[in-house]
């Protein structure tokens, strides 16, 4: 297993240096490190409960596979590496690697279709797993300590030796092979009877909370649920956690589900609130769409949705229906894992095009009057693949018509840059794009924004281009004597990002932009109260107030609080 491992690593350690030196490219590169990686992980997961042979030809199925689907999915964009940018692809990938090994495993170990096999198989490859894992990152920490302990004394032999590309891969791979055969020759010691007891433990907490939050969802107010996506995200993982607890609770079997009723009560409680909550998740999300429109992302939400919503009626409904209702769980359970692992291939495949499906609503919104032209989302379209393209394709034809002057402004707003295009274009569109308070300061705003390089600028211009959900710019800056020491004033540059969040730059006269950090007590904005302090800074300005901090001379050591 150990030899195992290590050839695994030589080996993707072999095509990433193919893709270096160019022999592989793009799609033949994506196909060739997904396959063989996906390859590879479930060879290993696999061999400790199989023969060899039989682990090898699961393993080369779901290896192709999803070499295929990522194929297919890459032909949507221009350039693989836009892939990076689709969340909803990585999730589906791994969906498609993971989800069928334990059907694998279990058609030679009882029957894919025994329910008690998938179990043990499934749990048994998570424990597996973390292990391995864990264990792997154990060895890699035994080799820093070795390599810092040894340098105390002059040696480098480790920095040497691992400064030869090959080697961490070879080690990685090796630590990896040795933990899973580890592992599975101490199998009933590892076994995940303790982890699935554990679990169980937090089901009345998870109903409980779940209880509470629908009881008081009425009285708090529908409207502050659905202000956000990150609402139904959190509905979701909630809904998610209780499928997870009951399915550890229900066990493989009655005979192994525990006896008290205290526990058997929570899980029947929580399968019937499940629908609830999927249903609560996907108003939340459809009220985000109405606003706003499809994205890709919230594409595979409504996905999600629809995988939670059938969790829920299934599991709801075996216990309803009163006797046995443990047996319908493990048997829906099955049902919904192919179900899973058949909707995200067809998310990598042509059959479910996120990207398309969005632009086209884009396209459809501004048709209807639902999309105002200075609220076109032009960087999302151009992240959106072909599909995007071709309806910035398409809008451009629009802009040219007569009556689409907004239109044509927003999307010249939006010329393609590069590090070697004059500075003075860009400088020129952040002068009116840029919300400065106060607004009496634009001498100042025009002097920080020279120390930036167009790199730089042009960050700043794609944030000022992005639209909050209500509208408005997503950028604004605010100056003031920040610095009471230092000459001039100071100002504070806040950028609005893909997903909602607020990053901040400090900026002073004569000094770079990377000279000064910044501290925010309780971390980053974002959501609503990101949105709420952008709109805040570009109406007026905040008020500037002392900080009451001293610090130890010599050390820069402060008290924050």
């Amino acid at each position: 297993m150990a030899a195992l491992g290590g050839a695994a690593g030589l080996a993707l350690y072999g095509v990433t240096e193919l893709g270096e030196v160019g022999v592989l490219t793009g799609r033949a590169l994506l196909v060739a490190l997904s396959a063989g990686g996906a390859f590879f992980a479930t060879l290993l997961v696999m061999a400790g409960r199989l023969s060899l042979a039989r682990a090898a030809m699961g393993a080369l199925g779901i290896g192709l596979a999803l070499g295929v689907l990522l194929f297919l999915a890459s032909l949507r964009f221009d350039e693989v590496g836009q892939m990076g940018d689709a969340p909803h692809l990585v999730i589906s990938a791994l969906i498609v690697v993971i989800l069928p090994v334990p059907f694998w495993i279990a058609r030679w170990r009882g029957g894919w279709r025994s329910y008690p096999a998938l179990f043990v198989e499934s749990w048994s490859v998570v424990v597996r797993a973390g292990v391995a894992l864990a264990f792997a990152g154990v060895i890699w920490g035994v080799i820093f300590l070795s390599s810092a302990v040894l340098s105390l004394v002059g040696l480098q032999v480790i920095e040497d030796v691992l400064a030869f590309d090959p080697v961490p891969w070879l080690v990685t791979g090796l630590s990896l092979g040795f933990a899973l055969a580890l592992v599975e020759e101490m199998a009933e010691q590892i076994a995940p009877s303790l982890l699935l007891r554990l679990l169980s433990m937090l089901l009345p907490v998870i109903f409980a909370v779940t209880l509470v939050f629908l009881a008081a969802l009425p009285f708090r107010g529908l409207s502050t649920l659905f202000d956000g996506f990150s609402a139904a995200l959190i509905v979701l993982l909630m809904a998610f956690a209780g499928i997870t607890l009951i399915s550890a609770t229900v066990e493989r079997d009655d005979a192994l589900a525990p006896a008290g009723q205290f526990l058997g009560q929570a899980a029947r409680g929580m399968a019937v609130l499940l629908p609830v909550l999927a249903a609560v998740a996907g108003w939340a999300l459809w009220q985000r769409v109405a606003a706003h429109g499809w994205t890709p992302t919230r594409v595979f939400a409504a996905e999600v949705v629809l995988v939670a919503l059938g969790y829920g009626l299934l599991y709801a409904g075996a216990v309803l229906w009163g006797a046995g209702w443990r047996g319908q769980i493990r048997r829906a359970n099955l049902g919904m894992a192919l179900a899973v692992i058949v909707l995200a291939a067809f998310t990598l495949s042509p059959l479910l095009p996120a990207e398309r499906l969005a632009a086209a609503d884009h396209l459809a919104r501004l048709e209807d009057g639902r999309l105002a032209p200075e609220d076109v989302d032009v960087l999302a379209l151009q992240d959106w693949g072909r599909a995007g393209a071709a309806a910035l394709a398409a809008l451009d034809s629009r802009a040219e018509a007569p009556g689409q002057e907004a239109l044509k402004a927003r999307l010249a707003g939006f010329s393609t840059w590069d590090a070697g295009e004059p500075r003075e274009p860009l400088l020129a569109a952040l002068r009116s794009l840029l919300p400065v308070q106060p607004e009496s300061a634009g001498a100042m705003r025009d002097i920080f924004l020279e120390q930036f390089d167009v790199h730089g600028l042009r960050m700043v211009l794609d944030a000022c281009q992005m639209r909050l959900p209500g509208g408005g710019a997503g950028c604004a800056l605010v100056v003031g004597d920040l610095l009471p020491r230092e000459p001039g004033e100071e100002g504070v540059l806040a950028l609005w990002s893909d997903g909602g969040y607020l990053t901040f730059e400090a900026l002073a006269q004569g000094r770079s932009r990377y000279e000064l950090p910044l501290f925010q007590p309780g971390g980053g904005l974002i959501g609503e109260e990101a949105e709420a302090l952008l709109r805040a800074w570009q109406t007026a300005p905040p008020s500037v107030e002392p900080a009451p901090i001293n610090r130890l001379s010599g050390s820069g050591i402060m008290i924050l609080q």
